[in-house]
């Protein structure tokens, strides 16, 4: 885990990072319009991506499927960018050709 000091206030901020999981593609062209579009919404937010369509082995219930990890300075700014216009704009593109698992998950501070 990684955190980001800010010296001059003496305190830590814990990373955001953005966790998706794809259980179904239903329309690989939308999709792929999504991932173009996502992409700009995700640098100008100060996302990183970490890991895509990497090797999966799922447990228990999980998928084997592509999974998405976007890591972010702070939780606040993993949100702030899901809830921007550039990312709406890029959910629009997606509509329903997917489903999967989304979620924004604090790391240890």
């Amino acid at each position: 885990m990684r955190t980001v000091p800010f010296p001059e206030q003496g305190v830590t901020v814990a990373k955001g990072y953005w966790v998706s999981v794809y259980r179904v593609i239903k329309d690989s062209e939308r999709l792929a319009a999504y991932d173009e579009l996502a992409r700009v919404a995700v640098q100008a937010g100060g996302g990183r991506l970490l890991s895509r369509d990497g090797r999966v082995t799922a447990y228990e219930q999980g998928v084997a499927e592509r999974t998405i990890v976007i890591e972010f300075d702070s939780f606040e700014q993993a949100v702030a960018t899901r809830e921007s216009a550039a990312y709406q704009e890029a959910l629009a593109a997606l509509g329903d050709a997917v489903e999967r698992d989304f979620r924004i998950v604090e790391g240890l501070g």
